[in-house]
């Protein structure tokens, strides 16, 4: 039984080639180069005591190469808002052009480029989310004006504070923290 034991143990070492000849310590290597400067990913309907149906969507990303600049951060963003599930209300798709985060919280700004709302196409429009766990949090940059307004003024990576709780069970927020490039002298 020892010997049984101790060839499972071999047979599992981190550095132990996988399938492919490739070990883990190299594909950890490869990961490390490869990771984002920055991201925010997710969806999720925020919490409402009434029959509103609010949903947000992230894919943004900062590739590591534009480390310096939130500013060439790619992905898209939407947001839906029903009065009830199903019901009226209006909705937007866009295009992801800046991006910070800090720890767990991002902010974001993005052009809408698809909406059922043809005063806001073209605005730039900001989110900010707090990656929390279980109850993420979320803020938009229309939040004291009661709806986006087609604004093209708005400064890249602008939003207000992530005032807005994720509804429990319906998704979660993943921010990967960014590594500002602080200067060395």
């Amino acid at each position: 039984m020892t010997a049984g034991a101790a060839g499972v143990a071999v047979a599992t070492n981190g550095d132990a080639p996988r399938e492919g000849g490739t070990s883990s310590a190299s594909q950890t290597g490869e990961r490390a180069k490869a990771r984002e400067a920055a991201s925010l990913t997710g969806s999720a309907k925020m919490y409402r005591k009434t029959t509103e149906d609010v949903k947000f969507t992230f894919d943004a990303h900062l590739a590591a190469e534009n480390n310096t600049d939130p500013s060439k951060a790619t992905g898209t963003f939407g947001f839906v808002h029903l009065d009830k599930p199903g019901g009226k209300g209006g909705w937007a798709k866009g295009r992801i052009d800046c991006l910070m985060t800090g720890g767990k919280v991002a902010t974001a700004t993005g052009i809408i480029t698809e909406t059922n709302i043809k005063e806001i196409k073209g605005g730039r429009v900001g989110f900010s989310v707090h990656d929390k766990g279980k109850i993420d949090r979320v803020g938009y940059s229309w939040a004291a004006t009661g709806g986006p307004d087609g604004t093209k003024k708005l400064t890249k990576c602008t939003s207000s504070a992530p005032m807005e709780k994720v509804r429990a069970g319906t998704g979660d927020f993943q921010v990967v923290p960014w590594k500002v490039p602080y200067p060395t002298n």
